[in-house]
């Protein structure tokens, strides 16, 4: 079968809105070349290893985001109605920098495979690595591997906001602890929490492709009889409460959360947000504060920060 790449240049503060304006168009996947994640990344020896330094070398100082289409849609009204929405972007707040969208056509084998090139083990926090299915990886004394086939359209554990994420949950989950994980992608944050103690997880979507892939990853790293994923909205699926409920999403998403998530904590419960560009931390504490949330601590790692707050009387 032929696609058709769609390729846009744009900015790191333009990748969450530009993604959905694609998914909207129901593109057979989505693969995102972000030097920033990279370049801000730490440098120590032992923080990550798993992308050669001239992969990004694409003379663009920005974002490349391909999409694949099917050749059997309507290719030039579907294109046009991604270039007229990526223009708008502008009227939101969203610089979109170059904003260029181009298209070419590929054979079905070749973009389904070639990302994962870029894919290979990655220690993303004090413990845990994440590791491809299809690579090898000889685990260090004290580590915690995390197999994942996140597939063209999920992320693969090692951007930043993901990282931060796991961070967190390595510094926070307790034996016998409940953890919610919003927006829950690839699994992987809902794996993290279960093979770092966590007594139960539950990781909701609203992607059906996300909520079989998460199951996949889940039943292959052997936590599913502690890692349920559900799919749906937290408040239509979710009738438990949690001692931590974490959401690697976008900021606007997390400011709207904030009016309801701390009905689905404990008392003194931890919710750990994350997907905030630096621009709209402020914006993102704002929501968390009017909703009696006590702000613990906010970490940033290149252009993405993540909030961890608690839950007030």
């Amino acid at each position: 079968m032929k696609w058709i790449e769609v390729t846009i240049k744009t900015t790191t503060e333009a990748v969450e809105a530009v993604t959905s304006i694609l998914y909207e168009c129901e593109v057979g996947g989505v693969v995102i070349e972000d030097p920033n994640d990279f370049l801000f990344q730490d440098k120590e020896d032992t923080a990550w290893d798993y992308i050669e330094e001239n992969v990004f070398d694409t003379g663009y100082e920005g974002v490349i985001i391909k999409a694949y289409l099917n050749e059997q849609k309507n290719i030039v009204g579907e294109v046009e109605m991604i270039r007229e929405k990526i223009k708008l972007l502008p009227t939101y707040g969203i610089e979109i920098g170059e904003g260029s969208v181009n298209i070419t056509e590929v054979d079905e084998q070749d973009w389904a495979n070639s990302w994962k090139q870029y894919y290979k083990p990655a220690k993303v926090g004090e413990k845990i690595v994440v590791k491809p299915t299809w690579e090898e990886y000889e685990k260090n004394e004290g580590e915690i591997v995390i197999e994942l086939d996140p597939g063209m359209a999920f992320g693969t554990g090692t951007h930043e906001t993901t990282t931060m994420c796991i961070r967190e949950l390595e510094k926070r989950i307790k034996d016998k602890d409940v953890v919610f994980d919003i927006g829950c992608g690839s699994g992987i944050l809902s794996i993290a929490a279960a093979k770092l103690g966590a007594q139960k997880t539950i990781g909701v979507d609203l992607d059906e492709v996300a909520v079989k892939v998460s199951k996949e990853n889940v039943e292959f790293n052997n936590v599913d009889s502690s890692v349920e994923i559900r799919y749906g909205n937290l408040m239509n699926v979710v009738t438990e409460k949690a001692n931590i409920v974490v959401a690697n999403i976008i900021a606007d998403i997390i400011a709207i959360l904030a009016k309801d998530v701390s009905n689905f904590l404990n008392d003194d419960g931890l919710f750990i947000s994350s997907g905030i560009i630096l621009d709209k931390i402020e914006f993102v504490k704002a929501a968390l504060l009017e909703n009696n949330f006590e702000i613990l601590e906010v970490n940033t790692m290149g252009e993405w920060a993540a909030i961890v707050s608690k839950k007030g009387e």
